[in-house]
């Protein structure tokens, strides 16, 4: 059996996932992360916690946060990235752009395969730099 909790797949099992397969993935582990900064930080509870994570994991905030780790990707994670914006997305929420919904995407298609990849301390590193400088 698999361990789910820390999986390491095959570089061939992780390019067979498609660019929307991985942002899939990608969106709950970033949901995750949101949720636990934001209980480590006291930052609210109850509703007000559920309102602060919405703000956080919207597309325009993703697409915001993306640009700031642009710089310190490697060359695999930033064609992973460009994988995950090109992706062919269907629906775009009303409240964001095309643009800021196709960064969103990679953001999550990149933190999808660096999880499925095995890579939880490059996730929390990238993270950290994305939420450098907002307690």
């Amino acid at each position: 059996m698999e361990n789910y909790f820390s999986p390491a797949l095959a570089d061939d099992r992780l390019r067979a996932i498609s660019s929307i397969g991985l942002a899939h993935m990608g969106d709950a582990v970033y949901e995750l992360l949101v949720r636990t900064w934001l209980c480590a930080h006291g930052k609210a509870t109850g509703r007000g916690l559920h309102q602060a994570t919405i703000r956080l994991v919207c597309a325009e905030a993703q697409a915001e946060r993306a640009e700031r780790i642009l710089p310190l990707l490697t060359e695999e994670e930033s064609d992973v990235f460009r994988r995950g914006r090109n992706a062919h997305v269907h629906t775009i929420p009303n409240h964001a752009s095309r643009a800021q919904y196709g960064e969103a995407t990679a953001l999550e298609a990149l933190f999808g395969w660096l999880y499925l990849k095995g890579r939880q301390e490059r996730i929390n590193a990238l993270f950290c730099a994305m939420m450098e400088g907002r307690n």
